[in-house]
């Protein structure tokens, strides 16, 4: 989900109309952060079919950890406050479109990164809200998940501590 947008606001960069990066970027945020609420369970909407107990204790876990954009109503406002945190990058990114080809490149490069970053940082910040609740509510957090290479380490130690324990004959 993010990814696909990060790219997206990368590919509008090349294009070369003034101000549409920017306009690209606000339009495809506008989009993302409430689809990213809406798969945590975090839009006003659903916020308002909570218990008024669950109500309660969301909010307060969002005003503890989330950003500022967790169940809220988004508006373009928020956005460009989002894009203001990742102002450098927006900066440079607009600056180097201005050298040819290696500029849209780098332009290309710095658009995808920012609009990752904004996006990653309100899944993160999503994640942590909703671990609060689950935790004030007495669930474990869920072990992390374990990568191939750690699951094939983990087959071959116990694979070699059975072979240690067996008797030769």
């Amino acid at each position: 989900m993010v990814t696909k947008r990060a790219l997206a606001s990368a590919g509008a960069v090349l294009v070369p109309l003034p101000g549409l990066d920017l306009a690209a970027d606000v339009a495809l945020l506008t989009e993302l952060i409430p689809a990213i609420n809406r798969e945590f369970g975090l839009t006003p909407d659903q916020i308002e079919r909570l218990s008024p107990r669950a109500k309660a204790l969301l909010y307060r876990a969002i005003v503890a950890f989330g950003g500022a954009m967790v169940g809220r109503v988004i508006t373009r406002d928020l956005i460009l406050r989002a894009l203001a945190a990742v102002g450098m990058r927006i900066t440079t990114k607009t600056a180097a479109r201005f050298v040819p080809i290696a500029g849209q490149v780098v332009s290309a490069g710095l658009s995808y990164t920012a609009m990752r970053f904004v996006g990653t940082s309100h899944i993160r910040d999503c994640r942590r809200v909703i671990e609060v609740v689950l935790a004030e509510h007495g669930f474990a957090p869920a072990p992390p998940p374990t990568s191939a290479a750690q699951r094939l380490r983990s087959a071959a130690a116990r694979a070699a501590a059975r072979l240690r324990r067996r008797p030769r004959a």
